[in-house]
């Protein structure tokens, strides 16, 4: 839902609760006039003005109720109850005002008066009834039907035995019925009511319904007055208890009015769900009591001792049930705080305390089934790996609780924060529009960026965040997988962001799945092949040495660029077999251009390494063993890898010193887009330095000076740690004679020569007096 909808929604609400304040104080009015009436009457007088406020009192009732179950912001299900209460009190309305004309403080109630307000109890109930509840089971309905059986039949016989026989004498019968009728109505009523109030579930407001609760209360009350009470009180509690059933009514919708701007606070359990399980039990009590009572004045000696005995042997049956309950309510209660515990463990993450992947996907899938509005921000915590890998867990974990901490703290009300799993979060938001869902990764992003304090270190959680708005029709898995697919995009474009999921990132997805399929069978068919890129030296303009570079020649799509096979390799694994491949037909290739040119051959290979490969346990020996099979000496061997690889980790760093201490040369690629390069050369056992493409776009007239200097420092740098330099992407005669005068010695680029096939990269091996012309490269090729 927007902002601007939310907004709106709010001021309907407020503009509702204003209207309904009048009828509520106009229902009011009328028990403060009946008061008013009752202290200022002339006893001589007639006593319709005094009877005239029940029927004003129900209509405002009616109206106010009216009034909530015309809101179309309202859930459905809350319209309807008060709808249903709208016609309890319209029927209230008929009955008081059916009974007005004839209105009077003699005993009992009239049979048609009753006969328009029973029906009036039997839709409050039903307006409780119908309420949303759990499902339940043929027996509880059966249960609770015989609970009401019995409290029925025992309020009716105690209407019948006590109270109607306290009654005035010449009371007639049937006033004495009516009257009872209403009172045993009440009594269910406000057992219905009682049990609405104890249920956890409800969406009412718990105001709301212990103001209702006084409705059936005061029929009860009036009932038993009307039939045992002096001249006095049956006029006081006829002329006040109508007008008090409405103002309760019209404060109780006033009251749920005024909560529909602020959540329904949670409602506690309350012991009254103990006295209500008990009351088919008082009733049974009551009965026997009133069986003991009647037969003490109706029978002989021998038939009271049978009934009481009897009524005994009843009771204690009753009284050892009642313990048998208590020892089942016990044991129930610790087995429902187990249950308790068990779903909170099922729900919650044991380390953050947030809730778990299984809870967010209930809680989502829940909001999509009710149409509500939902998206979803899944973070990726990143270099997580690395943290773990140096630091330890107990470090990452602590982490992982700081990330989890600072999630709870900025997730606004309504939104779910949770782990859903190793260094990845989540969280919910109730909102459906692009906009707001992209704030809230951004405030989420600028959250974790600062700085972290875990004991002594001081740590960045910069993360990457995936953004899902969920559509018409989406499922929870298929909103999860668009926020996993927009969270790698992120992570694609430099991690420390965050994306939004859009149509095309799925396609995406399913041509890198298609594509590392198609990888896969062209390793196992000999699909792939070696070109090789001269580095030149471009003060002599000798042949220097040669970078592996595989292609791939699809058999139906035709080539295809290494950019978009590349990453699909990385991100499936397959570059570990690839660059298996790569090292041993490069390193074969190298050992036949030396037996075929002898001392004409170039000396070295570069082959391209991943940081995947580096990983592998057995990646020095896998070199240890390629380099012996093809009798090449470790020196004969260039691993090229980029800064972020040498960063991947300590055991990165272990294999990359075994391989140095090995004999194998290593070349740091890109040097000088990394955001630690310099700190590298002293922590990295580096041979060779490969400048950039970048820089060298920048070092011609009119041109970057920052690059300049940038290229100029990387050259001095080299000279003085006796290393060597490779300027990389040389498109033009006037960069190579720039970067000649610079000090650098060895150069590849297009302008020298593109990447050769085998056999033209021997054809320059067999020119061993070819050299370089100041503008025109010895090799090139369209």
């Amino acid at each position: 839902m927007s902002a601007a909808k939310k907004r709106e929604q709010g001021s309907q609400v407020a503009a509702a609760a204003h209207r309904g304040l009048p009828p509520m104080l106009a229902a009011v009015a009328t028990v403060i006039g009946a008061v008013a009436w009752l202290l200022l009457r002339d006893p001589g007088t007639s006593q319709t003005p005094g009877f005239a406020a029940a029927p004003l009192a129900m209509a405002a009732a009616a109206y106010a109720c009216h009034r909530i179950g015309a809101m179309i912001v309202l859930p459905r299900h809350i319209r309807g109850f008060w709808r249903r209460m709208s016609h309890a009190c319209l029927s209230m309305l008929l009955a008081t005002a059916v009974g007005l004309p004839n209105a009077s403080d003699s005993p009992g109630l009239s049979p048609i008066v009753a006969a328009l307000m029973v029906p009036a109890l039997i839709m409050a109930m039903l307006a409780f009834l119908h309420l949303p509840r759990g499902a339940l089971s043929p027996l509880r309905r059966a249960q609770l039907a015989l609970d009401g059986a019995t409290i029925s039949a025992a309020g009716g016989l105690i209407f019948w035995f006590v109270v109607a026989d306290l009654a005035p004498p010449g009371t007639p019968g049937s006033t004495q019925a009516a009257a009872a009728l209403v009172g045993v109505g009440g009594v269910l009523a406000l057992v219905v009511i009682g049990r609405a109030t104890t249920r956890p579930d409800i969406q009412l407001h718990p105001a709301s319904l212990r103001t209702l609760a006084v409705v059936p209360l005061a029929g009860v009350v009036a009932a038993v007055v009307l039939l045992v009470g002096d001249s006095t009180s049956r006029l006081v509690l006829s002329v006040l208890c109508v007008p008090l059933m409405g103002a309760a009514v019209g404060i109780a919708a006033y009251v749920q009015l005024r909560a529909l701007r602020r959540p329904t606070p949670p409602r506690p359990p309350w012991a009254a769900r103990k006295i209500l399980g008990a009351l088919p039990l008082l009733a049974v009590a009551a009965t026997a009591a009133l069986v003991v009572t009647v037969s003490a004045r109706q029978m002989t000696w021998n038939q009271r001792a049978l009934i009481i005995g009897a009524v005994l042997t009843a009771s204690f049956v009753v009284a050892r049930q009642l313990l048998g309950l208590r020892e089942h309510a016990r044991l129930l209660s610790g087995v429902r705080r187990q249950q308790a515990e068990l779903e909170h463990l099922a729900m919650h993450d044991p380390l953050t305390g947030l809730a778990n992947r299984a809870r967010f996907s209930a809680a989502l899938a829940e909001r999509l089934a009710a149409h509500q509005p939902a998206s979803v921000l899944l973070i990726d915590v990143d270099d997580f790996k690395m943290v773990n890998d140096t630091m330890g867990h107990a470090i990452g974990d602590r982490l992982l609780f700081e990330v989890a901490q600072r999630l709870q703290r900025h997730s606004a009300p309504g939104f779910l924060p949770a782990r859903l799993g190793g260094d990845e979060f989540g969280v919910l938001l109730d909102v459906d529009t692009p906009a707001e869902a992209e704030q809230a990764a951004v405030r989420v992003c600028a959250t974790l960026a600062e700085p972290v304090r875990v004991g002594e270190h001081q740590l960045l959680a910069h993360a990457s965040v995936g953004v899902a708005v969920a559509g018409p029709g989406d499922s929870a898995d298929e909103v999860l997988r668009n926020a996993d697919i927009a969270m790698y995009a992120a992570k694609d474009a430099g991690k420390a962001s965050w994306a939004r999921f859009e149509p095309r990132m799925r396609q995406e997805v399913v041509n890198h799945a298609r594509l590392g399929s198609e990888l896969h069978n062209a390793i196992i068919r000999h699909e792939l092949y070696l070109l090789y890129q001269p580095v030149f030296d471009i003060v002599t303009g000798k042949l220097s040495g040669v970078e592996a570079l595989v292609r791939w020649q699809h058999p139906k799509q035709g080539p295809i660029s290494p950019g978009d096979f590349i990453p699909v390799a990385e991100r499936s694994g397959l570059i570990v077999p690839l660059g298996s491949w790569v090292l041993r037909t490069a390193c074969e290739q190298l050992a036949r251009w030396q037996a075929e040119y002898g001392s004409a051959a170039i000396r070295a290979i570069n082959v391209n390494v991943a940081a995947r490969q580096l990983r592998e346990a057995s990646f020095v020996g896998e070199v240890t063993a390629v380099l012996h099979d093809t009798g090449l000496s470790p020196g004969n061997l260039v691993l090229e890898v980029t800064e972020s690889s040498v960063l991947d980790g300590p055991h990165v760093r272990e294999t990359l010193e075994a391989l140095h201490e090995l004999g194998v040369r290593l070349a740091l690629d890109d040097f000088g887009t990394g955001q630690s390069s310099l700190s590298l050369l002293r922590a990295f056992p580096v041979d060779v330095l490969k400048l950039d493409k970048s820089f060298v776009d920048g070092i011609c007239e009119g041109a970057d000076r920052g690059r300049l200097a940038v290229a100029a420092a990387v050259a001095q740098l080299a000279e003085h740690l006796q290393l060597s330099a490779v300027a990389e992407g040389i498109e033009s005669a006037e960069q190579m004679n720039r970067l000649r005068e610079m000090g650098y010695r060895l150069g590849q680029g297009f302008h020298l020569a593109r990447p050769l096939p085998a056999d033209e990269v021997g054809a320059i091996m067999a020119r061993p007096d070819a050299a370089l012309d100041a503008s025109v490269p010895i090799a090139r090729i369209a």
